[in-house]
């Protein structure tokens, strides 16, 4: 199907093979732990072991020609994915504390972007601030970025969520709203229910990023079903970081039955065994989903992508011309 992709992490699409082989063009020696785990496939534990893997790998990434390849790769596979509009997280705070220029990390990607669009593949990107972090480092890559606003449509906000709830950065995001950013937060991945709640009243977050505990909270349910707040679900990262045990109970079924805008997405799927048709294959075989609910995740996805009323409608009427071809 035609499809958008708005939960993906631009570092998270860094292959093993690309790993290491960006860690020989730069002359970089891969810590011994962290390069076995790459070549093993070892599991995660929680988000936290993912993410002590994750930043270690980042490192790699030195050089605007690294983050243009690195983009590239991933649009590459989300044009195989029939992926027509594709908002991609990056956190240039995890490369700026390296010494390597927001510049850098910005033009390699927005430059991949452009490539992609005359593919077919109408990409942007969403700047996240990284939450173990406190809120004046936000500030201070917020100054940074300002020179380069044309590059990316929103902020974010991601990393680790336990002890890190979303009023700890109110004022930055009160800040990018001002400014004219759309706003996202991952919440309710591996926090509470209050954390959703907090990212939208404290940061007027237009989507959630994950936000799997809900389902705890009935009235936070019920809002967010009344507010057609989107919602973007990564099956295959919740089993990898054991938000779920295992695919069979993933609760992103429930969700789409209580009326909820939910979308897929495919979050780190270098590292999580699939980009985003993947999550959708699997997913789709472990809960016996039909036709009707993958139309209703695809539509979701695309009404929930930041651009214009004519832009969401034509590409709401290319998923209806798929559709309609089945018929």
């Amino acid at each position: 199907m035609p499809k958008a992709e708005l939960h993906v992490h631009a570092e998270g699409t860094l292959e093993p093979a690309m790993a290491f082989a960006l860690a020989e063009r730069n002359g970089i020696a891969l810590d011994p732990g962290v390069a076995d785990a790459l070549r093993s496939g070892r599991p995660f534990s929680d988000l936290q072991s993912f993410l002590d893997r994750y930043y270690a790998c980042s490192a790699v990434l030195r050089t605007e020609q690294d983050f243009r390849d690195l983009g590239r790769a991933y649009l590459a596979r989300a044009a195989a994915d029939n992926v027509v509009r594709a908002e991609i997280f990056f956190d240039p705070q995890s490369h700026t504390a390296r010494g390597v220029a927001f510049e850098t990390v910005v033009r390699g990607l927005s430059g991949a972007c452009a490539e992609a669009r005359a593919c077919g593949v109408d990409a942007t990107l969403i700047l996240c601030f990284l939450r173990h972090l406190d809120e004046a480092a936000a500030f201070e890559t917020l100054e940074q970025a300002l020179p380069f606003r044309d590059h990316f449509v929103a902020v974010g906000l991601d990393s680790s969520e336990r002890g890190n709830p979303p009023e700890k950065f109110a004022r930055v995001f009160a800040r990018c709203r001002a400014l004219g950013f759309h706003a996202v937060a991952h919440a309710g991945e591996e926090g509470p229910p209050s954390y959703i709640r907090g990212a939208l009243d404290a940061l007027g977050a237009e989507r959630i990023e994950h936000g799997v505990a809900c389902l705890e909270d009935p009235a936070l349910l019920a809002r967010l079903r009344e507010e057609r707040i989107p919602i973007t679900v990564c099956p295959l990262s919740n089993v990898r970081l054991r938000v779920v045990d295992v695919l069979e109970r993933h609760p992103v079924g429930r969700m789409l039955e209580a009326g909820l805008k939910v979308s897929l997405g495919s979050d780190d799927p270098a590292y999580f065994g699939g980009y985003v048709d993947r999550n959708y294959v699997d997913t789709f075989g472990a809960l016996a989903l039909d036709g009707a609910a993958a139309y209703r995740m695809a539509r979701n996805g695309l009404e929930s992508a930041f651009v214009g009323p004519e832009e969401r409608r034509r590409l709401v009427e290319r998923l209806d011309a798929f559709t309609d071809s089945f018929r």
